[in-house]
């Protein structure tokens, strides 16, 4: 399994993985439609990434880091294919997710989730986040906002 950042090629792969994922859990909501169809203009030209796991060259995983501003940054988009659930995609996902912002020097992530999704959040308590005040989500699902304090890398 490996990590490859964005191109446009792989353009359609985080519509196709979140829609999956979302049509499952919750709804597609309006918010998800802008940034899934134009993930250039929404993501990528706004100070964000975008990250793909592939397996024997499939794409198996998306992962975002979206831009809040110059020391903060969201995570977001995280989907894993149902096929391929369960054998730690989601993890190489949010630890190079940290790497990467640790790399960038920022001070933390943030993201919003909902708590039925019982093992996303142990995995993200795992790595160290805590939960957070809610703010004004972008979504109408997340019902909780976590954080991750990085230590930058020398």
């Amino acid at each position: 399994m490996k990590i490859i950042p964005y191109s446009n090629e792989l353009k359609n792969e985080i519509k196709r993985l979140n829609i999956e994922w979302l049509e499952k859990y919750f709804s597609v909501e309006n918010n998800d439609v802008l940034q899934l169809s134009d993930p250039e203009n929404e993501i990528i030209n706004k100070g964000g990434l975008i990250y793909y796991s592939s397996l024997n060259d499939e794409i198996i995983g998306t992962a975002t880091l979206m831009k809040i501003d110059d020391t903060t940054y969201e995570l977001g988009k995280m989907a894993v294919s149902e096929n391929n659930q369960g054998i730690g995609v989601g993890k190489k996902l949010l630890e190079h997710c940290i790497i990467e912002s640790e790399k960038m020097n920022l001070e933390r992530i943030v993201l919003y989730s909902n708590t039925i999704l019982e093992s996303a959040i142990h995995l993200y308590k795992k790595y160290g986040f805590t939960e957070v005040e809610m703010d004004k989500p972008h979504y109408k699902r997340a019902n909780i906002k976590m954080e991750l304090k990085l230590k930058p890398i020398e």
